[in-house]
């Protein structure tokens, strides 16, 4: 009941302080997290959550995130807009897991086996996050496409490097397994979306008044229930889902609109809280020094040199340097985390520390700097059509 006051407390907060949050550096990510951090610390004697709640809050927030996100391109976007994302994830997300591994064994002073797992494990960028500047019409459309395609798509693509690396350390978790749940998540990702905007077109069924926003919700809900009776990979079926829907029925991503928004949000926040929880000072003084550096530098400097080899000349500056500082780490390398945990191999709990560590400092860096990154680019694109400089602009895109 104490987790849920401190919740509800930080939530009303959230919304009094919404319209600041919206045009200036103060961010409700970082509120959340902040609030799960002195809830823990305050009222459960720094104790931390049970793995399988931190795990359970953190795949939600992460499959409605990237269900939403999904509905945003239709198969025909995702088609014409597949060139920059290819070469993110075919090249990117490579080279980031080694950089990041390097980083691993040079700074932190881990084997290289442990390092790639780390690596692998961060390698991913978040939709959740990633959303802040995807949503926003100033941010050139190119440049969303990357960020959302990008995102969307490379959680569960290191799913199954995680799995093999893991084996590769001495755990026992099988490789051919976790391939056949990435094609399952896909398969139930796009079956069940098509299977039920068929029926609500046929003449026996339709969507009606309060309902209509409720189809895309019910929709996503059966994916995700379906998805994990047959452990099947949630993130990719999440994904499917939204672009199957967006591609089959605009209509209904349309009406899902007023509704799935404000879900995804709340279980974004709630997910933050959560991990707040995990990341308390006790926590974070278990880390040395190395750590700290290692975060710091897997944030600030691998994905910049990935991204360059990837995608350099492929964009203008400020989009590319956009692109290379919204490479945010979040839900995704937790869940990649706590499996290792679980999995009981050689300095699991260590690895764990450090994907937490690098998550929260990812955290805050990047939903506090979303304002200004759509800032500097809605200036340059108006300001190369007109050469007046403009106003200020809030996370909505609105002057």
């Amino acid at each position: 009941m104490v987790l849920l006051v401190g919740f509800a407390v930080t939530l009303v907060a959230a919304v009094l302080l919404s319209g600041r949050a919206d045009r200036t550096v103060l961010s409700t990510a970082v509120l959340f997290l902040a609030s799960g951090v002195v809830t823990g610390v305050a009222f459960t004697n720094g104790a931390p959550p049970a793995d399988d709640l931190v795990a359970i809050v953190a795949e939600v927030a992460l499959f409605a995130t990237l269900f939403t996100d999904g509905m945003r391109v239709g198969i025909r976007d995702l088609a014409g807009a597949w060139r920059l994302p290819g070469r993110a994830l075919l090249f990117g997300l490579p080279l980031t897991l080694l950089g990041t591994a390097a980083l691993g064994v040079a700074v932190a002073g881990l084997p290289w086996p442990e390092a790639l797992l780390l690596g692998a494990a961060l390698s991913p960028t978040d939709p959740v996050f990633a959303a802040a500047v995807v949503g926003r019409q100033e941010v050139p459309l190119r440049l969303r496409r990357l960020l959302n395609v990008e995102s969307g798509l490379n959680d569960g693509l290191a799913l199954p490097i995680v799995i093999v690396l893991l084996a590769a350390v001495g755990s026992e978790q099988e490789v051919g397994l976790a391939l056949l749940e990435l094609v399952e998540g896909v398969a139930i990702g796009v079956a069940i979306p098509w299977l039920a905007i068929r029926a609500e077109r046929s003449r026996l069924f339709a969507a009606h008044g309060v309902y209509e926003p409720l189809n895309g919700f019910a929709i996503g809900l059966l994916v995700f229930a379906v998805a994990s009776s047959v452990r099947a990979n949630l993130f990719l079926a999440a994904f499917a889902a939204g672009v199957t829907v967006a591609s089959a029925s605009p209509r209904t991503r349309h009406a899902f609109e007023r509704l799935g928004e404000p879900v995804a949000e709340l279980l974004k926040l709630a997910a933050l809280f959560v991990f707040g929880l995990v990341v308390s000072p006790q926590f974070l003084g278990e880390i040395g020094a190395g750590g700290y550096v290692f975060a710091v530098l897997a944030l600030l400097l691998v994905r910049p040199l990935a991204l360059g080899a990837a995608i350099a000349r492929r964009l203008p500056r400020r989009e590319f340097l956009a692109a290379a500082w919204f490479g945010p780490k979040g839900f995704a390398s937790v869940v990649y985390g706590l499996l290792i945990l679980q999995s009981g191999i050689p300095r699991a709990d260590e690895l764990f520390h450090l994907v937490a560590l690098t998550t929260a400092l990812s955290i805050v860096a990047h939903s506090s700097t979303d304002v200004l990154v759509s800032r500097l680019l809605r200036e340059d694109r108006e300001g190369t059509a007109s050469g007046v400089p403009p106003g200020p602009v809030g996370r909505d895109g609105t002057p």
